[in-house]
């Protein structure tokens, strides 16, 4: 499975980005597909995320403001960023987990094992 981020760039707070990640290789066990991202000095967090059944979860300080999607004709994820802050700034990451009910979690912290990570795309507010 390989998987390559794009739509990152610069915006001016409030502004909207729309990041896309585009999957390749077979997905033969149920998955989640998520978005995690790292800012300069932070952990790595979870964002956003969509079961195989399109169920979807949320971090909470993006919760209205970001909407995971996702084309599986197109095997391609999205991310729609609207309203976004200067601390939504960081390295956003595309991620496959395997056997994960993503939207099942208590919380972001619980999306693990990740199986397969994007080379990542900046964003910048």
């Amino acid at each position: 499975v390989q998987l390559v981020e794009s739509g990152g760039g610069s915006v001016q707070a409030g502004g909207s980005l729309r990041l896309s990640c585009a999957a390749s290789g077979y997905f033969h066990r149920s998955a989640c597909m998520a978005w995690f991202r790292q800012a300069p000095g932070k952990r790595r967090e979870g964002v956003a995320a969509v079961d195989d059944d399109d169920s979807t979860m949320y971090g909470d300080s993006v919760k209205g403001r970001l909407t995971i999607s996702k084309d599986n004709t197109k095997n391609t994820l999205f991310l729609q960023m609207n309203s976004l802050k200067p601390e939504d700034t960081a390295m956003y990451y595309c991620a496959v987990l395997f056997d994960v009910f993503c939207s099942g979690a208590s919380t972001v912290d619980d999306w693990a094992p990740v199986d397969y990570w994007g080379q990542g795309t900046q964003v910048t507010v």
